[in-house]
C-alpha cells in the first residue's frame, strides 16, 4: 500500500500568478510536509525576456522536470494543486502521466476536455494578457475576500499571461486520467452547482462528471482562497494529500 507521507505537494496558481501566490497557505501546512513545492510556470517568470513565447506544452514539460528534480514515481506519485486557470497545463500532464499523480486537487477550478482553448478569439496580434483591472476582473471571477491590501500585492506582483497559452487548444487522449483520485475545492461556485453543471454538460465543467474517485469540499468564499482562507485551503490539502491508497 502507497502512503504519501513524504510524497511531494506540488502548488500551480492560475493566470498571472507565480509560486509566490502559495506563501500564505505553504505557510500553514503541517511541519512535515517538507516537500512541498509551489512552481511557476514558463510565461509567468518575469525575469525571462521569452515569457511572451511560451505555451502550454512548455508548462507541461515544467511540471514534468519538477516531477523528476522531486523523485516523483510510480511507486511514490505527487499530489498536484491547481488553481483557476492551471488546469490546461495540468489536464496535459494528467493525461501523459496519470500514473505519477496520487491526488488531484483543483482549487476553484477543474479538469478541462479534450478540444478545450481559453481564449480562442484572443487576437494573433496580441503577446500578452496583462492583469484586467479589478471592476473587470470582478465581473469574471469572485473577489470575496481579498482586502485593497491583497489586491494591491496582486496587482503589484502580476505578470500578463502568454497569449499561445491562451490561444493553444488542450488534446487529450488518455482516459486513464479520469481514474485518478481527485479533490474539487469549490470557492466562487458551490459544489452542488458545479455538480448540476457538469451533469448536464457545461463545456466548463463537462470532465468533472468523468472523473471517477471524486470528492467536494465547499470552501465558500472568492476565487482567489489561498489569499481569503489560507489556513482552512492548507487544512483541505493537507488531507487530502496524506491519504493512503
Amino acid at each position: 500500500m502507497r502512503t504519501t507521507n513524504s510524497s511531494p505537494i506540488i502548488f500551480i496558481a492560475g493566470h498571472w500568478l507565480g509560486a509566490w501566490a502559495w506563501d500564505e497557505v505553504l505557510e500553514h501546512l503541517e511541519s512535515e510536509q517538507s516537500r512541498a513545492v509551489a512552481m511557476t510556470l514558463p510565461g509567468l517568470d518575469a525575469n525571462d525576456p521569452d515569457r511572451a513565447t511560451k505555451t502550454l506544452e512548455d508548462q507541461a514539460a515544467a511540471v514534468l522536470d519538477i516531477f523528476a528534480r522531486l523523485g516523483v514515481s510510480e511507486d511514490q506519485p505527487a499530489t498536484i494543486v491547481a488553481h483557476s486557470g492551471a488546469n490546461a497545463p495540468v489536464s496535459l500532464v494528467l493525461d501523459r502521466h496519470p500514473e505519477l499523480v496520487h491526488q488531484m486537487v483543483w482549487v476553484d477550478s477543474g479538469p478541462v476536455s479534450t478540444g478545450s482553448v481559453f481564449a480562442p478569439d484572443f487576437p494573433e496580434g496580441l503577446e500578452e494578457l496583462p492583469l484586467p483591472s479589478f471592476d473587470v476582473l470582478g465581473q469574471q471571477a469572485s473577489l470575496e475576500g481579498l482586502s485593497a491590501e491583497v489586491l494591491e500585492r496582486f496587482r503589484a506582483r502580476a505578470i500578463p499571461e502568454p497569449g499561445p497559452v491562451l490561444r493553444q487548444a488542450v488534446h487529450l487522449t488518455n482516459d486513464a486520467r479520469r481514474k485518478v483520485r481527485t479533490t474539487l475545492v469549490c470557492c466562487s461556485i458551490p459544489g452542488a452547482q458545479v455538480l448540476e453543471l457538469a451533469n448536464t454538460g457545461h463545456p466548463m465543467f463537462a470532465e468533472v462528471a468523468n472523473i471517477e474517485q471524486l470528492e467536494v469540499i465547499d470552501l465558500p468564499t472568492g476565487h482567489w482562497p489561498m489569499w481569503s482562507r489560507p489556513r482552512d485551503l492548507a487544512k483541505v490539502i493537507q488531507t487530502a494529500s496524506s491519504r493512503a491508497d
